[in-house]
């Protein structure tokens, strides 16, 4: 017993190490972070509404350096960050806003892509900021993931620059323009271009994040396949957006479909008093559309998976192995709507810091060949790539063998957990973080997300979501609150000058 309490002790000694022990952060930064806030609030606001207006998500076959939107928003953060009084570099995909000339550099890591959005669940369009919605929020995609952080660290900047604060070390606000979608154009960058000596992401969440669990994608097609089409059996199954988000939307069409399945499928719609869902009759074709909620797929939990819940209303029989009843079949009984695979054979586990597994069907995609599944998964460490490869395969072979049915295209593509422990900086984080917050005794945490924390030395994420609250980026509801964007603004302005003061 002695001996396993002495492996665990040292298994999380990296984490706990960096308890936030009680110190004051400078009066200078205090006094800065307090101006800023007081000063630069409707600057602040002014600048994301800004940004906001461009549809920066990644279009597909086109480079962000030849993506006119793209052009368009570096341009408009050039002339924001000329008009403010520093430095800009273009580098193609990275821009670098700097404050100051030292060979010494703290780096602060945001991005200005986005995800896509579905504009028709938006109150207002997701590329103006909304102020009146919701009063107190500022609605709108990229709000909290991550066009808020940028236009927050450029008025911490501009107010440090105001107070004409001698840093020893230049502060540098890099913007990445693929952090959603591929990372290459930064792994070029960075093999050409030295780096800030220390660097903190600002695109996860409060108070620091040492650990990021593994980003991984299983895929699969369902062929088509011909069926006895006078028989009861699913002719559609739709739904999901894009990989990192928790589907709100799915449907699915049965042919020849009677009042007693109807029956049966509303009495199991009971169990999801949160979903919405349905039902149209078109002679003996019924459609049933499942309403859910999307969530950034790194927290399955704050969202309602729509494919999951939609496929467990049919669980009540095996369907015809079409490609959509294949499909519906597959999720019931090798995911279901938990959460973390407990269902997919034995490939569930956890860590004690970085927590469970989760295992999210996220989209459908109709092929001309098929349906295409594509399940995401965030996997901490504790388990080897190569065991979890192995434990996927065979509950896939098991499945094939038992439906006779060859699935195409199979493929697995999962990345490695991420753990930071060379980061000299932690405390100082720590405690600009508790003093701003009130909240005392802050901890190192780990998430389910990924940032490009781990491409820069000794680098980890600071901000912006608060622990504890839901965070909306990914979602058809993103948005940050004033009083957060503020509080964002005062941290950063504080973290700045403790690092390079």
């Amino acid at each position: 017993m002695l001996r396993k309490l002495a492996f665990l002790f040292i298994l999380l000694t990296p984490f706990f190490s960096h308890l936030a022990i009680a110190q004051k952060i400078s009066s200078l930064a205090q006094n800065t972070a307090n101006y800023a806030a007081e000063i630069y609030q409707q600057d602040m606001v002014n600048s994301l509404k800004a940004l906001i207006k461009y549809n920066t998500v990644a279009v597909e076959g086109m480079p962000s350096t030849a993506n006119p939107i793209h052009i368009a928003f570096k341009q408009a953060l050039k002339n924001q960050a000329l008009a403010l009084g520093f430095d800009y570099q273009d580098h193609g995909y990275v821009m670098i806003i700097g404050l100051g000339n030292s060979k010494q550099r703290v780096g602060i890591i945001t991005h200005g892509d986005i995800q896509p959005v579905n504009a028709t669940k938006w109150a207002k369009s997701p590329f103006e900021l909304d102020l009146t919605s919701e009063p107190g929020k500022l609605i709108g995609r990229g709000t909290e993931d991550d066009k808020g952080p940028i236009s927050s660290a450029l008025y911490a900047m501009k107010a440090i620059k105001d107070k004409k604060i001698n840093l020893k070390k230049r502060l540098e606000l890099y913007i990445y323009m693929a952090e959603e979608s591929d990372w290459d154009p930064l792994k070029e960058f960075i093999k050409n271009h030295d780096l800030p000596q220390t660097n903190i992401t600002l695109d996860a969440e409060y108070p620091v994040v040492t650990a990021e669990k593994g980003y991984g994608t299983i895929q699969m097609t369902f062929p088509t396949h011909k069926i006895n089409d006078k028989t009861l059996h699913i002719s559609a199954f739709t739904g999901g957006f894009f990989g990192s988000q928790i589907p709100e939307d799915a449907q699915v069409i049965i042919e020849n479909a009677n009042q007693t399945l109807l029956n049966n499928i509303q009495t199991i719609a009971l169990k999801h008093p949160k979903m919405k869902y349905t039902y149209q009759w078109k002679n003996k074709q019924l459609t049933i559309t499942a309403l859910g909620k999307s969530a950034h797929s790194s927290k399955p939990e704050a969202g309602l998976n729509a494919i999951t819940h939609l496929a467990e209303l049919l669980s009540m029989q095996d369907w015809p192995n079409n490609a959509s009843g294949a499909l519906i079949n597959f999720v019931n009984e090798n995911l279901g709507t938990n959460l973390y695979g407990d269902n997919f054979g034995d490939i569930s586990y956890q860590d004690d810091f970085m927590g469970k597994m989760t295992v999210s069907p996220t989209v459908l995609k109709q092929l001309t060949d098929g349906i295409q599944l594509k399940i995401n998964i965030r996997r901490p460490r504790g388990k080897s790539t190569k065991m979890l490869e192995l434990q996927i395969n065979q509950v896939i072979q098991k499945w094939q063998t038992k439906h006779n049915i060859n699935l195409l295209d199979l493929k697995n593509d999962i990345e490695a957990p991420f753990i930071q422990t060379n980061a000299p900086h932690i405390n100082t984080l720590l405690n600009v973080f508790s003093h701003f917050s009130g909240i005392q005794n802050a901890k190192p945490i780990a998430i389910g997300g990924g940032t490009n924390s781990r491409l820069f030395p000794n680098a980890v994420s600071f901000g912006p979501s608060m622990p504890n609250t839901e965070y909306t980026g990914h979602s058809e509801h993103e948005f940050i609150t004033m009083k957060q964007f503020v509080l964002n603004l005062k941290m950063y302005t504080a973290v700045m000058i403790e690092l390079a003061k």
